[in-house]
């Protein structure tokens, strides 16, 4: 599951990847509430996106989630279709193909490699359709008594859209996506697990 629907595809400009959360990130989780950050990258043409948030739901349940291609259009604004192209055998990889519903464009064709390190650790890159550029990284890992998910990613969108504007839906769509998966897997945990 990418959060890259219509946020991602108007972006014009967007984090730094980042190692060390900053104290505001912490502080944001520590409230119960995801952490997204949107910066440009130099070039200004593409961006970097870097997204947190704790879930009380154990590992193996919350990579299910992310990894469930069905469940994908039903948890990401906007995202009209996801479905797997081709995989693995040995689970380590798939190829994906998203299509976004756009209201004031033609919908957007996203194709990605996923590379898998199962509960872990999800890396994907782009492979074809009409994104420049579109790669990044989820890591799950345990904290405390719940998992933590971080999401980073680097976009640059088929169009041009001022970059204030691709940053606050982004930060709506990607806040919005981060809810929804915490809800899934714990709706899926088993009673009595965090």
């Amino acid at each position: 599951m990418r959060f890259l629907p219509i946020a991602a595809l108007l972006l014009a400009a967007a984090p730094a990847f980042a190692a060390d959360l900053p104290p505001r990130a912490q502080a944001q989780l520590d409230r119960g509430r995801p952490y997204i950050d949107v910066e440009p990258d130099p070039d200004g043409n593409s961006g970097a996106i870097l997204a947190v948030i704790d879930v009380a739901a154990p590992q193996a349940v919350v990579w299910d989630v992310m990894t469930d291609c069905d469940l994908a259009p039903k948890m990401v604004a906007n995202l009209k279709s996801c479905r797997i192209l081709d995989r693995d055998p040995q689970g380590r990889w798939d190829i994906r193909e998203e299509v976004t519903k756009m209201t004031f464009t033609r919908s957007v064709r996203m194709v990605y490699r996923e590379d898998f390190e199962p509960n872990r650790r999800m890396s994907f890159h782009r492979t074809g359709g009409d994104l420049g550029v579109f790669e990044g990284e989820w890591r799950l890992e345990p904290h405390g008594d719940q998992v933590r998910v971080t999401y980073q990613a680097r976009v640059a969108a088929p169009f041009s859209v001022p970059g204030w504007v691709a940053r606050l839906a982004l930060r709506h769509d990607v806040h919005m996506a981060l809810l929804a998966l915490r809800r899934e897997a714990m709706a899926r945990a088993p009673q009595g697990t965090p």
